[in-house]
């Protein structure tokens, strides 16, 4: 007998949401731990990195994979939000958009990182297309943030939305990198419009 098609999107949606649980089962504060994994087997962001930042880090999965591949790499966590401590991991409580922020991380980075990355996404609404705005808003944020603390050849990884504002990050983005891509990986939920761009290296004049 042929499955319908909502019975195949329940058993990938059931497939994926075993991520859930492997993150819990592997210690990993958060099942987009794996995202972080898939990320660095498309695009291989750990190579060579000496120095990392975590943009948006609570509740802290994306920086224990970083702590967990990157040996003898400078970590740095940042989120408005206190993140529970993760040995070899800096933490800073600060809102990178405010230019203080921009001050102390750089103090605190000492060299500009090789790789960025950030899963954030603005808090839900309920409104679909203003939540799809305010993240994209965000990851606009992001990369215009990066381009203080990473240097000229460095990575960067930003959640996004398709949907409202897409092509003005994407312009955004080929306008100050070399390299512009977008992935979604496999452990992303199957109905989520989320997917992940990334940029490499700094345009210079």
């Amino acid at each position: 007998m042929r499955k319908n098609k909502s019975s195949k999107n329940w058993i990938i949606q059931q497939h994926r949401d075993q991520y859930f649980k492997q993150a819990k089962s592997s210690g990993f504060r958060s099942r987009s731990a794996y995202k972080l994994l898939e990320l660095n087997t498309k695009f291989k962001l750990f190579k060579n990195c000496k120095t990392a930042i975590d943009l948006g880090s609570y509740p802290g999965g994306w920086s224990q994979i970083l702590k967990k591949k990157l040996k003898n790499c400078k970590i740095l966590s940042i989120d408005i939000k206190k993140m529970e401590k993760i040995d070899g991991v800096d933490f800073l409580c600060c809102d990178f958009q405010k230019e203080k922020s921009k001050e102390k991380i750089l103090k605190k980075l000492s060299n500009k990182a090789d790789l960025l990355v950030s899963d954030m996404a603005a808090d839900t609404t309920g409104n679909k297309d203003l939540d799809c705005i305010r993240t994209n808003a965000l990851c606009a944020e992001v990369i215009e943030f990066s381009s203080f603390v990473i240097n000229e050849s460095g990575v960067v990884i930003a959640k996004l939305f398709n949907g409202k504002d897409f092509l003005n990050v994407k312009n955004l983005a080929q306008n100050k990198f070399r390299k512009v891509n977008f992935f979604k990986p496999e452990s992303s939920k199957a109905y989520s419009k989320e997917t992940y761009i990334h940029c490499a290296g700094i345009k210079t004049l």
